[in-house]
């Protein structure tokens, strides 16, 4: 099915909601089908299912409320598709899974190409921009969705549109003062600070007009005239920026100059004093912004992924405190930065998270499918690495059948966000056993799909980095190494710091394959410095340490490995690794008695490396029932290698699974007779 129909039809709902035909005269609609026609055109090219336009078109509905759906969408097909023959399938309003979607080509919607034309908008250089701005400015005709207002469904999108329009005057205005057009600002910023006088960012334009005219007495008093009207309509003070303004421009500042101001600079202040005027007073808002900033702010590096860590909590706790289950399911899920290591930074913060997401999925209405998707993603995604007597199973939301039950909506909903997002919470809960590295291969090929068809390219990088892990489980470093390079191109593109971590250790492993000992241990000790400040605790502790401790197993370097101190900073992979160093040590019972209650690795990235490091342990004291375990362990391992985190390796699986197998075989009656 194609993605969409670019068919003779165009639609407006900038104004009153119009359909015109290829000539440009109006196509003939009754009242309700243009309603379904705007109820559809707002989902953009989404579902919308049946029960949805019930609820939206009806507070009482009729007695067959889905009948009379369909018999207004047949009423609407046959007007937007004239010549279709009988019986043969719709291409533009179309019937798909529980709804209906409208599948209109990008441009067919003056709403979709004046979204557009603002989001370009902000990418051109000045000139463009005021061109671009000045066109889409001009296709409004009244208020967004104008024969809808009283309607609830619109409401927020009417309220968005809105915010648009406004938006884009106010960078009209900021792109003539850049092209030298202040004088040709001015009667328009008059207008709109009339309209809308809460906008400080536009007395801020009309002031900066004035004064480069050369009115900087006007200039000043438009300053006083927004001060105020503040304090008259609202009864508040200018915010800080204004007051710098008024400052500057009795100095006379040097940076009013718009050929000395840096347009980036100028852009995000102007924004950021938009935004402060515009949503000063409304917390849901400003609680949905912060979180997608915090997404944002989450792959600029290290010190930007621990303050978003932080605020992101701190934004869902002030969710929660509202009692808005759908507000926090927001706050929640619009945090869908990809993950690509399977143990948590922050352990007490994801578990809160996940306890909180399990909550507002109970209080959730059934029919916020997306919401609810977002939330089964993110606890899939934040209960990385649980082993299954961690699962919370009381209310059926064990994590990877949260994961697969977001990625069942999310396919349902055909939301490709949605789907990437839900994709790397099945990857985070593809570890319930050893070897599964040919499915997390697939999956990241499917990631890598959804992403550079969507350019989704924080996604992109996962999908890269998850498929040059696999390779490496496979032990096909040369694709592992096009995986690597491909990541590292994306990051440079979109300048993501932290995914050269990753990259740069997986150089280490190919090191640690193909070169000594002494220089693979260089190149961990120089991937390891970047760590420092990374803001990925649950990546960097102990894991330098385990690196090379890794390559002298690998080497079987029985000195190198009883040369570890055991009371190093082993970070959370103490456990496993001092049984090996006490059996190198030849301290044979403090081997043993380590052996003796160990637990199994936690089910990550590092599963199968761990159990090979008990393994040796067992092997050298002579633990047949620890011989067992790992056996059993990495048994579906056998044709991988150990290196499926794409960081280490301490060889082969099928290597220990022999040693194992030989050694347990002796091992075992000895160990009875004792």
């Amino acid at each position: 099915m194609n993605a969409h129909y670019s068919g003779p039809m165009r639609f407006q709902v900038l104004g009153p909601v119009i359909v015109r035909d290829e000539t440009g005269e109006p196509v003939a609609l009754r009242a309700r089908h243009r309603e379904v026609l705007a109820r559809l055109i707002l989902a953009r090219r989404r579902v919308v299912p049946v029960g949805r336009l019930v609820d939206d078109l009806w507070d009482e509905p009729p007695a067959d409320p889905v009948g009379a759906i369909r018999t207004f969408v047949a009423g609407l097909r046959r007007a937007l598709e004239p010549d279709r023959a009988p019986r043969t399938p719709a291409r533009l309003l179309v019937t798909e899974g529980p709804g209906y979607v409208l599948r209109a080509a990008p441009d067919a919607v003056d709403a979709w190409r004046f979204d557009d034309a603002v989001r370009a908008a902000a990418e051109l250089p000045a000139a463009q921009a005021l061109s671009r701005l000045t066109e889409a400015l001009g296709w409004w005709h009244g208020f967004a969705y104008a024969d809808f207002a009283d309607s609830e469904w619109a409401w927020a999108e009417r309220a968005r549109l809105t915010e648009q329009r406004l938006l884009a005057v106010e960078r009209r205005a900021a792109a003539q003062l850049a092209t030298g057009a202040a004088a040709a600002a001015i009667p328009d910023l008059d207008v709109h600070v009339a309209e809308h006088p809460w906008r400080e960012d536009a007395w801020q334009l009309l002031a900066t007009a004035l004064y480069g005219c050369g009115r900087q007495a006007d200039a000043l008093a438009v300053v006083g005239r927004a001060r105020a009207m503040l304090a008259e309509q609202f009864g508040i003070d200018p915010g800080p920026r204004l007051r710098r303004l008024e400052q500057d421009l009795l100095l006379q500042a040097e940076h009013l100059d718009p050929g000395v101001t840096d347009p980036a600079e100028r852009v995000w202040e102007q924004a950021r004093a938009a935004y402060d005027s515009a949503v000063a007073s409304r917390t849901r808002t400003r609680l949905e912004s912060t979180a997608g900033l915090m997404r944002d702010l989450a792959v600029t590096g290290g010190g930007g992924l621990e303050a978003a860590r932080r605020h992101r909590i701190a934004a869902v706790a002030a969710a929660e405190q509202t009692g808005d289950a759908r507000l926090t399911a927001r706050v929640i899920g619009i945090y869908d930065v990809p993950a690509i290591w399977t143990r948590s930074d922050d352990p007490a913060s994801d578990r809160w998270l996940v306890t909180v997401a399990e909550k507002t999925i109970r209080r959730l209405p059934e029919r916020d499918d997306a919401d609810r998707a977002r939330l089964l993603a993110t606890i899939a995604v934040e209960s990385r690495g649980a082993l299954p007597t961690e699962y919370r199973a009381d209310d059926g939301l064990r994590p990877l059948h949260a994961a697969r039950a977001a990625e069942e909506i999310a396919r349902r909903l055909r939301d490709p966000s949605l789907l990437a997002f839900a994709l790397n919470g099945v990857f985070m809960q593809s570890f319930e056993r050893a070897g599964m590295a040919r499915q997390r291969d697939a999956l990241g090929a499917e990631v890598l799909s959804v992403a550079t068809g969507n350019n989704l390219f924080t996604y992109e990088v996962l999908g890269h980095l998850v498929r040059m892990q696999a390779h490496c489980a496979l032990a096909d470093l040369e694709g592992a190494q096009r995986h690597a390079s491909a990541a590292d191109a994306v990051a440079r593109r979109y300048d993501l710091p932290l995914v050269t971590v990753f990259t740069d250790w997986f150089r280490a492993l190919r090191t640690a394959e193909t070169s000594d000992i002494r220089a693979a241990e260089a190149a961990y000790e120089a991937a390891a410095v970047p760590l420092d400040g990374a803001g990925m605790p649950g990546l960097h502790r102990g894991l330098l340490p385990l690196a090379l401790l890794s390559l002298a197993l690998r080497h079987r370097d029985t000195e190198r490995i009883g040369s570890f101190d055991t009371g190093r900073d082993w970070g959370p992979y103490a456990p496993w690794v001092r049984p090996a160093v006490l059996a190198a040590r030849g301290e044979i019972d403090g081997a043993r008695t380590a052996l003796r209650d160990i637990v199994s690795p936690p089910r990550d990235l590092l599963f199968e490396a761990l159990w090979a490091v008990i393994a040796y342990a067992a092997i050298a004291v002579d633990d047949a029932p620890v011989m067992a375990r790992a056996i059993a362990q990495l048994s579906p391992a056998a044709a991988e290698t150990t290196a499926q985190s794409g960081l280490l390796g301490v060889g082969p699986v099928r290597g220990y699974l022999d040693e194992l197998s030989t050694w347990a075989r002796i091992a075992v009656p000895i160990h009875r007779r004792r």
